[in-house]
């Protein structure tokens, strides 16, 4: 299960009014050390060769992504606990996030892989 951030709660509203937004035209995972309705997640790592990967969906209710991501570290990154979706590669809207069911802790190079239907996106 994930949380919508406040950004996507009002794309949502404003579709249900019929006043619908238009969607992002691609979505990126990221990692993080915690996370929040405003921000999504908080504390991606900088400077360790991280990069949000992106992510395809597929499903006809609940989303899971359809491919595994591989978030690839060059060096240590601390402990991350929080996996957000997000409107672009760098910056953007936070959309989602969500508690990892573990913590990684990234105390030097290596990689963070989350397996194809591994992240699944469902309403409440």
């Amino acid at each position: 299960m994930s949380d919508l951030t406040n950004y996507a709660r009002d794309m949502l509203a404003r579709t249900l009014c019929g006043r619908a937004p238009t969607p992002p035209g691609a979505v990126y995972a990221a990692l993080g050390s915690a996370g929040s309705a405003t921000g999504g997640v908080t504390g991606e790592p900088a400077g360790t060769g991280y990069a949000r990967q992106r992510v395809t969906f597929n499903g006809t209710g609940s989303q899971a992504n359809a491919e595994a991501l591989r978030f690839t570290f060059t060096a240590a990154a601390g402990t991350l606990g929080y996996l957000g979706l997000y409107d672009a590669a760098s910056g953007g809207n936070p959309l989602t996030f969500m508690a990892l069911p573990q913590p990684v802790v990234m105390s030097g190079p290596g990689t963070v892989t989350i397996a194809a239907s591994g992240l699944v996106v469902a309403p409440d």
